[in-house]
């Protein structure tokens, strides 16, 4: 996480109270387990053979106790178990976290409860258990259709596997999304084309389609830094990935709202749309990170990011560490975030955030490259201007 500067006394005026309520509150419980690295992978994430379920359970919960008693009783509107492999929790795991939830926080009617499953983790038995628990929505890490790139990915499912998967998944919940990783190592943009045009005839609502990039600290980085990590796209021909993404997913009926998300309306992430709308959201687990507001000040949270002193620390003195962030911070972090988003932000928003305007001349300048669009009081990125967009970011935050 970035250290931030030294502010001037303007820099650390009070941001208003109620500002997060734009985006919601959310609680994010990360779960550190896999049951292999994948080599692409830069999250917090270990291979463990034996799991104390029960410590773990009471663990979160006990986390769960303190981060509530900071923001006191609120609407929860999504909780999202990511990882790690979260199927790999027991459901009773599950319903434990979520009861415990439900003590401090008002549930939203429509909350929307996620968990991240692998098809190599997945059984009916296990669908069925987190549905009774309270999940109603799960996202698949199908990452390829293609058995050979999965192995290529680490990943330990086949193909027939991931499609059983999601047929156990769009049996039991309402809502289901799956991962798919693009522009992979010798992959041809027609053999993509058929992959993206198998994966929308599967029918599922919402999809995360991310162009396969190279993380320091993985395995592919430091293949990568050996030259030994043949056969990736060069940057014309991800845009053309890029591309014959979008235009497939639009003609589908499934736009990005987001861009590397794709849904029908209405299916959108609700977790994850309070992120990049600069909402609330409580990090529990190890490596978690929150953003929480608290009387007049917004906070980043991060927690101990190794799961066994984790575990052990929650049951002590807990793991919450907070950083107060200044007004520039959050406004940047909105500008940021919500820029990823098809709708774009809300310039006064942004505005009063900063206490700072953007230039007339720099929004005029970059609306006529076509980078920008600016109607009333929206600000979104174009699709002209997408595979630009930290550009453009760094050209409105370095405005403002």
């Amino acid at each position: 996480m970035k250290h931030p500067q030294p502010r001037t006394p303007a820099d650390t005026a009070p941001i208003a109270k109620e500002d997060w309520r734009s985006g919601g509150f959310g609680l994010y419980l990360h779960w550190p387990f896999c049951q292999s690295k994948c080599p692409y992978c830069d999250f917090n994430s270990h291979v463990a053979g034996k799991i104390d379920q029960s410590a773990w359970a009471a663990a979160y919960e006990q986390e769960i106790d303190r981060v509530a008693t900071m923001t006191g009783r609120r609407v929860l509107n999504s909780i999202y178990f990511g990882g790690g492999t979260p199927s790999l929790m027991r459901p009773d795991t599950v319903a434990a976290i979520l009861e415990r939830a439900a003590d401090h926080w008002d549930f939203a009617n429509d909350i929307e409860i996620t968990l991240e499953a692998n098809p190599g983790s997945v059984d009916a038995a296990n669908f069925q258990g987190y549905r009774t628990a309270g999940v109603n929505r799960v996202s698949l890490g199908m990452q390829a259709l293609d058995d050979t790139d999965l192995r290529m990915l680490g990943r330990m499912h086949t193909v027939a596997e991931g499609l059983r998967a999601l047929d156990i998944a769009q049996a039991t919940f309402d809502r289901v999304s799956f991962d798919l990783i693009y522009a992979r190592q010798n992959q041809s943009l027609e053999s993509w084309q058929k992959e993206l045009a198998r994966a929308i005839a599967l029918g599922a609502s919402h999809m995360s389609l991310y162009q396969l990039t190279i993380e320091q600290g993985t395995v592919f980085g430091e293949r990568f830094a050996r030259g030994q990590l043949l056969g990736l796209p060069d940057e014309n021909q991800g845009a053309d990935f890029f591309d014959v993404t979008q235009d497939m997913m639009e003609a589908a009926g499934l736009p990005a709202y987001e861009v590397s998300n794709h849904a029908r309306i209405g299916t959108e992430s609700r977790h994850n749309m309070i992120y990049w709308s600069a909402g609330d959201y409580a990090g529990v687990g190890p490596g978690a990170h929150g953003r929480l507001t608290l009387g007049d000040t917004r906070y980043a949270t991060t927690m101990q990011p190794m799961p066994v002193q984790w575990c052990e620390t929650a049951k002590d003195r807990g793991n919450l560490e907070l950083e107060p962030l200044g007004e520039m911070d959050c406004a940047l972090e909105y500008l940021l975030m919500g820029l990823r988003l098809g709708s774009g932000i809300s310039l006064s928003r942004l505005e009063a955030m900063a206490h700072a305007s953007i230039p007339a001349g720099k929004l005029a300048e970059l609306s006529e490259l076509g980078m920008i669009d600016l109607q009333a009081d929206t600000l979104r990125v174009t699709r002209k201007g997408r595979p630009l967009l930290n550009a453009v970011i760094e050209q409105l935050a370095g405005a403002l």
